[in-house]
């Protein structure tokens, strides 16, 4: 159960970061954030592609970060 639970939290964090960048991109230079606004940006980063990849790189991480955590 312990290990559920970190892998979740690791997860949960994961995807946490990708849609900060991914929201912090929108109100770069070149993003379309700054003029459309802070709605626009998150209907604009949530969506079904973008959720599929974030989970996907989010177990390629956690398994990543957990090889390496038993191998050193």
């Amino acid at each position: 159960m312990k290990n559920l639970g970190r892998a979740f939290t690791e997860i949960g964090f994961i995807v946490f970061l990708f849609y900060s960048n991914l929201l912090m991109g929108e109100f770069e230079r070149s993003g379309p954030g700054r003029d459309k606004g802070l709605a626009w940006a998150i209907e604009d980063i949530f969506t079904g592609a973008n959720f599929a990849i974030a989970i996907v790189a989010a177990l390629i991480g956690y398994v990543v970060v957990e090889s390496l955590r038993k191998r050193l």
